[in-house]
């Protein structure tokens, strides 16, 4: 805790530094701010890394609706284990290897998306065959333990027999390279990765539900609030509480972008908190892109 502001995290109160438009700036950017939900997703994703190698790897499937938070968890145990080299042996090791499933799928696309992401040179006359090899020798090569596949609902774009031909292929490299997998998607992925029952019965389902009032969503409150440069705590009572929830409809991008922009509210008015009469007036506006999906 920090010993001379209290009410926040020590990186937010170092802010406090900045001239206003520096604070302002820090509020709209992306960032990442622990809550309990996350941590529990990260915690199985860690899991995951430390299974011992073998067949039949567990994996598992991060479900909710669209800005709740399901890339920037998945961004987070991408960054929590990066590229590491060694320099007396020239060996690049990647423990977690991160891509977006592709907008429509097929075998082709699937692997030319992920030569993409491992860095390797294509040859437009490569086979599908040759792409697959390359794909394995590359991931085995670099150590992949763990395969993250963000929007994986965007299997169902495709065929009825692209679906089958992409879960198979997934289930090809986990079954190949001893990996696992985290998929992460809005809750139509569930039938995406139902596709194939052997396939499905690896997943452990952990589901990012929308917010309720509860103990667990003042915690969220209190920790943006935590990692908000303000100069003074912002004490919300539960009626104010209930009002973020409303306006937000419990969505995690919602309630990060209302807060944000009480906050900006605060730091442009001089009153440097979030009352709980700015947020019984506050206007929704949730036509903009969410920063927090």
């Amino acid at each position: 805790m920090n010993d001379t502001i209290p009410h926040l995290t020590a990186g937010a109160a170092a802010l406090l530094a900045e001239p206003k438009a520096g604070r302002i700036r820090a509020m709209r950017s992306r960032r990442w701010v622990l809550y309990p939900r996350a941590k529990q997703a990260l915690y199985r994703l860690d899991g995951l890394l430390e299974h011992p190698r073998g067949t039949r790897m567990p994996s598992i499937a991060v479900y909710g609706d669209s800005g709740m938070g399901k890339t920037m968890i998945m961004k987070r145990f991408r960054d929590q284990h990066p590229p590491s080299f060694d320099k007396s042996t020239g060996a690049l090791t990647t423990p977690v290897l991160a891509m977006e499933m592709v907008s429509r799928p097929g075998e082709r696309r699937f692997y030319g998306e992920l030569l993409t992401v491992l860095g390797a040179p294509q040859s437009p006359r490569a086979d599908i065959t040759q792409m697959e090899q390359a794909a394995l020798r590359i991931m085995d090569a670099i150590g992949v333990q763990v395969l993250v596949i963000d929007e994986v609902h965007n299997i169902l774009a495709g065929t009825y027999r692209e679906q089958r031909i992409v879960l198979n292929t997934l289930r090809f490299l986990s079954n190949r390279l001893q990996i696992s997998l985290g998929c992460f998607g809005v809750n139509d992925a569930r039938e995406a990765i139902g596709g194939d029952v052997q396939l499905a019965r690896r997943f452990e389902q952990f589901t990012l539900s929308r917010w309720a009032a509860n103990e667990e969503f003042e915690t969220l409150v209190a920790s943006i609030l935590r990692n908000t440069p303000l100069h003074r705590p912002s004490v919300l009572t539960p009626k104010s509480l209930r009002r973020i929830l409303q306006i937000t409809d419990g969505i995690t991008a919602n309630i990060f972008h209302m807060i944000n922009n009480l906050a900006i509210e605060a730091v442009e008015d001089g009153s440097e908190r979030i009352t709980d009469s700015a947020i019984d007036t506050w206007a929704p506006d949730f036509d903009v892109e969410a920063i927090y999906a």
